[in-house]
Parts: C-alpha cells; structure tokens; sequence
C-alpha cells in the first residue's frame, strides 16, 4: 500500500452479549498516536494490513499484518504507525475473569493467571483464527458459530502462549510507598491533591516520591491518576450516564478535557465510544 492509499483514522468500538464485559474495537490508523496507557482488560489485537509500532514494559516493537501484538492487564504501552500507511487492526479486549476462567478449562484444573510474554506474536493461523472469530461476532449472523470460533480462537492463544508471570523483583518498603500513593491518589479522584500531600502520605520528598512512583508504575503521579479515571469511566458510561455527568464524577476539570485524554487512550471520543 502506497502513501497515496493510506489508512485514515477510523474506529468503531462494539460489544457482543456473546463475552460480556468485553469490548472489541475494528479501527484503521495513520495519523492517531496513542499515548501511554494500559487497560484493565487483555488486549488481543490482530493486525490485518500496514504495521503498528509501540513501545511496552521498555522495548519497542513492530506488529506487521498477520500478527498478535497481544499485550497484559494493567501493562503500559502506546501505539502508533510504523509505516506510512498505518496500520488496521481488530482488537478484543477481553475481561480477565473470563480468560482466567477459560484457562481453568483448557488446563482442566485451577491455573495462575494467564500472562503473554513481551513481544509480537508471529503465529499465521493463531491470527486467521482470532481474525475469524472477530469478523463473526462482528456481523452477529451466527452467533453459535461465532462463539465457536471465539472460544476456539482463545484456547489457542492460550494453549500455545500463556505464561505464568516471572516473580518480580521488588523491594518491600518501595512497593508499600507506591501502594500507600495510589490509594491516597484514587481515594476521591474529584478532590485536588498536590504532590507534596501525596508524598507526605508515603514519609517522602515530593522529589523522591515522584521519582519512586514513577519508576514503579512507568507514569507520574497525575498521568497515573487519569489513567485510573479513564478506567472508572467506563462503567457509567456503559450504563449510559452523559459525558458529562461522567466527566464530572471522574475529576476532569471539564468535558472538553475528559474528551481530549479520552481520545488518546480510546482513539475515539467517549461519546462514540458510548453509543455502541
């Protein structure tokens, strides 16, 4: 594909009662950038056409058509063109309880929690599968055979690639200061809070708490907590609260800033996004 038949932005995200608590997302890109964010969901995109370039638990990666850029709950990553035309993807993102479950099944007794190891899946008939199943509970015309191929297409997936998520190396007291920060940040995400409340909870310096969250979670403090209002967003939004009683109760100072961070992590506005 040449640059004079690129991709344009175009995303329209839907929900099937075939998964429910899922969203899936059939979008093409060339000029939207998503900043970034994570999802509290597993992210199980397969890239149809163009590439996608993004960056995730520190490494940059390139997803080319007919691969699995498959990325974990609550893992930070962005997203953008990694060739001139863009990229057009389907995206399932799909709720950890229901994987989880899924793997009990497939293990046939109790597993830990699913986790994909960093990097792009390069797995052709992985992607046809995912792809197919995508397509047929998009159009909704068969829905036995669609959930056949759903289930089939993530039994795959995690047959072939799960992982049991390596131990992390933490040190104790860091991982309670981070964690005392969070809960100070998400306690009332309406209410203003300085960095030096937020560091005071923790018995550190506004410089060293800033230090120490961020290199824990890979954001600052305040991107970290709109990130978190973002998520909180979508059950109301789902249950058809207006964008801006939604905004309101999220802490954004307006509904024009709720929609613009809105759309870097959705690449739609929530209004669309909603009316799903």
């Amino acid at each position: 594909m040449t640059a004079a038949h690129r991709f344009r932005d175009s995303a329209r995200y839907w929900r099937t009662p075939l998964l429910p608590g899922a969203d899936l997302l059939t979008a093409e890109y060339h000029d939207h950038e998503f900043t970034p964010h994570w999802h509290d969901a597993y992210t199980i995109p397969v890239i149809v056409a163009g590439a996608e370039g993004y960056r995730y638990r520190g490494s940059d990666y390139v997803a080319e058509a007919g691969s699995v850029p498959i990325i974990n709950p609550g893992e930070l990553h962005t997203g953008s063109k990694a060739v001139e035309a863009g990229w057009r993807y389907r995206v399932l993102y799909a709720p950890v309880d229901f994987i989880h479950d899924l793997a009990n099944e497939v293990g046939g007794k109790p597993q830990a929690q699913p986790w994909f190891a960093p990097g792009v899946i390069r797995d052709p008939d992985l992607a046809m599968r995912l792809a197919c199943a995508h397509r047929l509970l998009e159009t909704g015309d068969d829905a036995l055979a669609a959930e056949a191929a759903m289930l089939d297409a993530l039994s795959t997936l995690l047959v072939r690639y799960s992982r049991t998520q390596p131990a992390a190396m933490h040190i104790a007291a860091d991982d309670a200061r981070v964690a005392i920060m969070q809960e100070r940040l998400t306690g009332d995400l309406v209410e203003p809070v300085t960095l030096a409340e937020v560091a005071r909870t923790a018995g550190l310096s506004p410089f060293h708490a800033a230090r120490l969250f961020t290199r824990a979670t890979g954001l600052p403090p305040h991107a970290w907590r709109n990130q978190v209002r973002l998520q909180r967003a979508l059950a109301p939004l789902r249950a058809g609260v207006s964008v801006t009683d939604v905004a309101a109760a999220s802490g954004f100072t307006d509904q024009s800033h709720f929609t613009r961070h809105f759309r870097r992590m959705f690449g739609v506005p929530p209004g669309r996004w909603q009316g799903v």
